[in-house]
């Protein structure tokens, strides 16, 4: 990247300083001279006391990163944290620390396989600060004795990823319980022995009361909607500003925009994401952020989705479970605070309860009630889902048309008829047994989750002053317009379609400022030949 002669000397430091992406062991950040975004100050407040913590967040935020973070502190102590805000407040000493991620402990074909495999990452861990079995029939047993011997407060055990073995086998019943209770019976011993604990760190994507391990241990301080900690992982707008901005300067450079019109992007792209039980902060998914300011050349690309988007318990849930109606993908949600707090077990899981745990929803707002506002927290996210609804209305399968044609580029082309045959297309390959075609607004929603699962990004129900359109898209040098009627019989087809018409002209849709040539269309839907059988061009001269 090219650095401006005229920047400030700090900047241009910060410019030379090489971008964290995908980096999740603190003490090799900080020795390859990568950009840290300094939150150590929420660290300090977190682990200044003796204390029992959970926290879940999403993928693809840092969760691993935080570990190895505490990690190097209590190993360390500021060995690694020269410059950041704890090197002024850190007064504690240093202390034996176990780190186990569980993260690895996916791939096992039955529950003793899975008991081999863990037992065996539970010795190995513990075996560096002094754990020695005298055998492995029975190692819980043993390191519960060794733990009872500890002084307390002297050993600092920090668990990643401790549901990754739970929602491996969340539509095995048999096994599903199996596994926990293997887990349990460690996490058993880890309550009784709680004395010598002077800090316990639990992280993971979800949190479920099924486990037993919550129960077992009745100690943990939940804060994963915690206000204090609403920034501890993802960028604050401010964060982003502070230490990306030779970054941002070269990237809205790149792409010919103002560094505010950059900010907008980003904001629209990967900001939206609330872990703050008040809905007072928001965060940026730093993965997506550090990919964007990597090759900012690319645009605004979809890098959460692309980089794994699909958890492995929200997949595995949606193998067992009913699928959202796809027409109400565009709406919000709503749900009771508690329900985010206690969400009950893996079998039944409110879906939107795990679409917000796994990062697809996000809270929008909290009313006075407890009741919470649902919805995509950005346009990246909104892009994923519309993937996954997409793959549902086709029944599981990918869209592909016959001839290799994209939509996309039928759309770039301006030309109305190949776009309407390959919406029929599209709508002939939906799976009508599960997601019928019902009225207007399933025929809109279909219409858009099929183009967002193409990458497009279309508005619906965009407001001028005389009233809404069903749905906007630009593509290329063209913005269009679809006003889209559903008629019960064909026979009621045409006269639809010279109301759609009218609506069009009357209410001046889509004529607000974009610099786009426009394409303004009337088409309608025939429950009977399950397609679209009529459409016109708004503007022609014979409309």
């Amino acid at each position: 990247m090219t650095v401006a002669r005229n920047l400030p000397r700090d900047q241009m430091m910060c410019a030379a300083k090489i971008l964290p992406i995908g980096q999740s062991d603190f003490p090799s950040l900080r020795q390859s001279n990568a950009v840290y975004v300094d939150k150590t100050a929420l660290i300090h407040r977190l682990a200044v006391a003796p204390r029992s913590v959970f926290l879940a967040r999403p993928r693809r935020f840092g969760k691993s990163l935080l570990v190895s973070t505490l990690e190097s502190l209590f190993k360390f102590g500021l060995r690694d944290f020269r410059g950041l805000a704890i090197e002024s407040l850190w007064t504690d000493k240093t202390y034996d620390v176990v780190h186990l991620d569980f993260s690895g402990l996916k791939e096992f074909k039955d529950i003793e396989d899975f008991s081999s495999i863990f037992l065996a990452h539970i010795c190995n861990r513990f075996s560096e600060v002094g754990f020695q079995p005298e055998n492995s029939s029975n190692v819980l047993a043993a390191l519960d004795n060794w733990m009872r011997r500890l002084p307390s407060l002297s050993l600092v055990l920090l668990i990643d990823e401790y549901d990754a073995p739970l929602t491996i086998c969340l539509n095995e019943p048999k096994l599903f319980e199996a596994v926990r209770s293997v887990m349990s019976k460690f996490f058993s011993i880890l309550k009784s022995n709680v004395g010598a604990l002077r800090f316990l760190f639990l992280t993971g994507i979800t949190k479920f009361s099924s486990t037993s391990i919550f129960s077992g241990l009745n100690n943990l301080t939940d804060i994963t909607l915690a206000p204090a900690y609403g920034t501890l992982l993802g960028y604050t707008e401010e964060e982003i500003r502070q230490n990306f901005a030779p970054r941002l300067t070269q990237a809205a450079k790149t792409l010919a925009l103002s560094e505010e019109e950059l900010m907008d992007g980003l904001r629209t792209y990967y900001n939206g994401f609330c872990f703050d039980m008040r809905a007072s902060k928001k965060v940026y998914c730093p993965w997506s952020v550090l990919s964007f300011l990597d090759d900012p050349e690319q645009g605004f690309q979809n890098y959460w989705f692309a980089s794994g988007g699909h958890p492995t318990v929200l997949m595995k849930y949606l193998e067992g479970h009913e699928f959202e109606d796809p027409a109400n993908f565009a709406e919000l949600k709503e749900a009771k605070l508690s329900d985010l707090y206690t969400p009950g077990d893996l079998t039944t899981i409110d879906r939107d309860i795990l679409l917000t745990q796994t990062g697809y929803l996000t809270i929008k707002s909290v009313d006075d009630f407890g009741i919470v506002t649902l919805g995509y927290p950005n346009q990246e996210v909104t892009m994923s889902m519309a993937k996954l609804y997409a793959t549902e209305l086709l029944g599981g399968r990918l869209y592909r048309p016959a001839d290799g044609v994209l939509l996309t580029k039928l759309l770039g082309e301006g030309e109305i008829s190949p776009v309407i045959d390959r919406f029929n297309e599209a709508f002939n390959a939906l799976n009508y047994d599960r997601h019928p075609v019902v009225n207007e607004a399933a025929c809109t929603s279909y219409l858009q989750a099929l183009m967002m699962g193409a990458d497009m990004v279309p508005e619906v129900e965009v407001h001028t002053a005389l009233g809404r359109s069903d749905l906007e898209v630009t593509v290329g040098k063209w913005h269009w317009v679809f006003e889209v009627k559903f008629a019960a019989t064909t026979e009621k087809a045409e006269a639809l379609l010279t109301k759609a018409v009218s609506q069009i002209k009357s209410r001046r849709y889509g004529e607000r400022p974009h610099g786009k040539k426009l394409i303004r269309v009337a088409l309608v839907y025939s429950a009977e030949d399950r397609r679209f059988v009529v459409w016109k061009n708004a503007d022609a001269e014979d409309a």
